[in-house]
């Protein structure tokens, strides 16, 4: 095993780069309070969660998707009673969170500053697309990015589709994320190498155990900085 001939270093935008989940988890705690008329938040939560699951495929990942299931999960657990100014409520937490600020994460400036010319450095990144084309140009990163890889998905399929535009074998790939399922999993099953950095919210769906990894092609860091650990 070796680092000596990775040529691109992708790194996964929301939670790597900057702030997101935490937004998501408040997100949820104001609808349970909108909907606390018709059921408890656990129950509001694990419908929500259902409901996600189901609606996937369908509408992918992001904000917009989110609040989607959120309308219905309020339908579903209120039997079609609940109130226009409750939906109306549900939608104004989407748009508070479309208009949140980014905020870094700590490192992560500094470790782009010493990495930018030595290799290409791209984003890697599921979600919907105006939302992260919004994050990223608000992010001030912009100029350290060879590329921008906005993703329905991050399956396998996904992931050969970024290494046969970049024109690399997955060998040459180094992929930095918080999520083992999305950011971790597909990259060394392809035969590439992956770097997991974790964030302190994670939503269930993304939610593995590092020691099912088996693999010498990756690497549990501590923070983002140790990334800079593994090429020395």
């Amino acid at each position: 095993m070796s680092l000596n001939d990775i040529k691109v270093i992708a790194f996964d935008a929301d939670d790597t780069l900057w702030e997101n989940e935490n937004f998501f988890r408040d997100a949820e705690k104001e609808f349970c309070t909108v909907m606390a008329e018709f059921e408890e938040p656990d129950k509001t939560m694990s419908e929500l969660f259902r409901v996600e699951m189901q609606n996937m495929e369908l509408y992918g990942y992001g904000i917009k998707a989110f609040i989607l299931s959120l309308v219905e999960t309020a339908l579903n657990i209120s039997q079609k009673q609940v109130r226009p100014e409750q939906i109306a409520a549900i939608i104004d937490i989407g748009k508070e969170m479309l208009q949140k600020d980014v905020i870094l994460l700590d490192g992560i400036v500094d470790l782009l500053d010493k990495l930018y010319g030595k290799y290409r450095l791209v984003v890697a990144t599921k979600g919907d697309l105006l939302d992260q084309e919004r994050k990223l140009k608000k992010s001030g990163l912009l100029k350290y990015f060879h590329h921008i890889e906005i993703m329905t998905h991050k399956k396998h399929e996904n992931y050969q589709e970024l290494l046969k535009h970049l024109d690399i074998s997955a060998d040459k790939l180094l992929m930095v994320g918080n999520s083992l399922r999305s950011d971790v999993l597909p990259v060394i099953e392809l035969g590439g190498y992956a770097a997991h950095i974790p964030y302190y919210t994670t939503w269930i769906f993304e939610q593995m155990n590092p020691e099912d990894i088996k693999s010498d092609r990756f690497f549990e860091l501590k923070q983002i900085h140790d990334v800079l650990e593994l090429f020395q």
